[in-house]
């Protein structure tokens, strides 16, 4: 059996773990960094690069650049915090036909499943490097407040990327499992995790006892992290140089990426220290010349700008207590996951509101990816005797007469759950029943998330109110829903047409699979033909030594046809055919046997 990988697919950076022996262990990437940027590009030459190569280019290409792509995932593009996302990001986001967010760079538009899937992709290969085998089934986590298209989205972007996603797992239990799952102090526990990442922000409240891990309640915001933290940094820099030079910085992509890169580092220092310089040199021009930023940003500056943002947190915190029936004196730890959760400010608030001083024992960057790895480790069978108890972060329910909402699933309930319910016809000889279901907590449908519509259809003739129609609704382990109908009258289920309201469709998923192997062939060609260059630039270095200490035992025409290879070999370096390099690797390794044979027979 194959590996299973836990993978924690974050707004700002992802990590892939797996489990050795008895530890989940974090899968170092290419370069030896424990996490790998959430960041797809496009070069202008066209190429797709993913991770730190994205990242790389970000301050030249920012239009090319695409990240925080989590934020947009199993979205409507008329969603307000999509806006919100179009104004901070250098990339623009548009409509899709069925109305869903999706990104736009030059004439390409793609979904967000599609560029998470790069993601999920990149992390597969590196898992499969550092395992030495083929990868297909994994765990992915996402947000405990991800509503079901989120989940789905999720899901179909794992497909695309060639994993068989064999559970979807909400952070903060994966957090939690990694945090006690192996520590037998920790058995009888009630801990919150507090988990603000770079775009979202949960709270959960579990308890924890033996061998059973119960989430008792779970509350959020998924539009609610450290892209926010960075932005508001960027506009008081912005504010900032138009004072000094009248120069709305913000109108420029180029200088909006060099300001969001100047933040993120200003943040991270400032977690350390009290106050930190940054300095951006010719950010724009005015008529007497080159603009240059220069400012310094203290640790109280930083927390004015951020404070309502931290103070949003509160609310979430108070509900999922209130949820559990717990006081705030009843937790028995707190832990910090995300990587905005080492700003002190937070750690000052998560204080304040939970009373204690909060757990800061573990890795907020890696204990999500390693408790994805033992959740994967618990389907496998490596990890023995563990079971979770997780809850619907939101309720689920059906539109009814008059546009109201009837719920069906409460959010909390203890998932995996089954709720039935008995619906009816609202007009005579009425032939088939349209079923609208929604995720939310208002009683007004058209407030709430459309999920779906389903339509059970050949019900017989019968005045209304007659029929009985049962409604099954089913939540898995992986918190995603489905829907089933049947007509009591005849004691046969009927078949479900189901229409999405909003993601990839079953075909749309295909065209992406085919695309991202397309992707995936053109850069494995890629990196094999940077191999071939290496080599080639290697071998025609050492046989140019050789050349040159032996050159005078050679013949002429053994000479021009040395130095004639030579030529070709340096061409074919300098272009981007393959076929010329294989060949210039063939007709050097002649001339690199030519060359051995007379140094092994230099007289001297």
């Amino acid at each position: 059996m194959s590996r299973i990988i836990g993978i924690d697919l974050g707004t700002t950076n992802s990590v892939v773990s797996v489990m050795e022996g008895d530890s989940p262990v974090v899968i170092p990437a290419k370069e030896g960094s424990h996490t790998v940027p959430s960041m797809v590009g496009f070069s202008r030459r066209g190429e797709r690069l993913v991770g730190p190569l994205a990242k790389r280019q970000a301050a030249t290409n920012p239009e090319g650049t695409l990240y925080a792509i989590k934020r947009l995932i199993g979205r409507k593009r008329d969603d307000p915090n999509v806006d919100e996302a179009a104004r901070t990001c250098a990339y623009k986001i548009v409509a899709a036909g069925n109305g869903d967010a999706q990104c736009q760079v030059g004439d390409l538009v793609i979904s967000p499943e599609e560029l998470s899937s790069a993601i999920l992709g990149y992390l597969k290969e590196i898992a499969e490097e550092f395992l030495g085998e083929s990868v297909s089934d994994a765990v992915i986590t996402v947000p405990a407040y991800f509503d079901d298209a989120q989940r789905q989205a999720t899901r179909d972007a794992g497909r695309i990327a060639g994993l068989n996603v064999l559970r979807i797992l909400n952070e903060p239990t994966a957090a939690s499992l990694s945090y006690g799952v192996f520590d037998e102090e920790c058995t009888g526990q009630i801990i919150a995790v507090y988990d603000l990442g770079g775009g979202t922000f949960d709270v959960s409240i579990l308890r924890l006892s033996e061998g059973v891990f119960e989430v008792l309640a779970t509350a959020g915001d998924t539009f609610l992290g450290g892209e926010d933290f960075d932005r508001r940094i960027i506009e008081w820099l912005a504010k900032e140089f138009k004072a000094d030079c009248g120069i709305d910085v913000l109108e420029d992509r180029l200088a909006v990426q060099r300001l969001k890169e100047a933040a993120e580092k200003a943040k991270c220092e400032l977690s350390r220290e009290t106050s930190t310089e940054i300095q951006l040199p010719f950010l724009a021009t005015t008529e007497k010349g080159p603009a240059h930023l220069s400012r310094t940003l203290t640790r109280e500056t930083f927390e004015d700008l951020v404070m309502d943002l931290v103070k949003k947190t509160h609310g979430p915190c108070e509900e999922a207590l209130e949820m559990a029936g717990l006081s705030a004196a009843e937790i028995d730890d707190v832990l910090l996951v995300g990587g905005q959760t080492r700003t002190p400010l937070v750690q000052q608030i998560v204080e304040q509101i939970f009373s204690r001083e909060p757990n800061r024992g573990v890795n907020p960057d890696e204990v999500v990816g390693k408790g994805a790895a033992i959740q994967a480790g618990i389907l496998c069978g490596d990890v023995k005797e563990i079971v979770l108890l997780d809850v619907t972060p939101l309720s689920l329910g059906v539109e009814i007469r008059g546009g109201g909402f009837v719920k069906m699933i409460d959010r909390g309930a203890t998932v995996p759950c089954r709720r039935t319910r008995i619906f009816t016809t609202t007009a005579d000889n009425q032939s088939k029943v349209e079923v609208h279901v929604l995720q939310g907590e208002r009683e007004l449908a058209s407030a709430n998330k459309s999920l779906a519509r389903f339509e059970l259809v050949g019900i017989p003739p019968a005045p209304r109110g007659t029929p009985q129609v049962e409604v099954a609704f089913d939540i898995d382990s992986n918190g995603i829903a489905s829907v089933s109908a049947k007509d009591i009258s005849t004691g046969l289920e009927q078949q479900v047409v189901v229409t999405p309201t909003s993601g990839l469709t079953p075909e749309e998923i295909e065209d992406a699979i085919e695309q991202a192997e397309a992707y995936r062939t053109e850069d494995r060609d890629r990196i094999a033909a940077k191999r071939a260059k290496g080599k080639l630039q290697a071998l025609l270095e050492t046989n140019e030594k050789t050349f040159k200490e032996f050159h005078s035992l050679l013949d002429e025409a053994r000479r021009e046809k040395v130095e004639e290879t030579f030529l070709a070999c340096k061409k074919a370096l300098g272009a981007d055919d393959g076929e010329d390099v294989a060949q210039a690797l063939e007709s050097l390794s002649e001339i690199s046997r030519i060359l051995t044979e007379v140094a092994l027979f230099d007289p001297a």
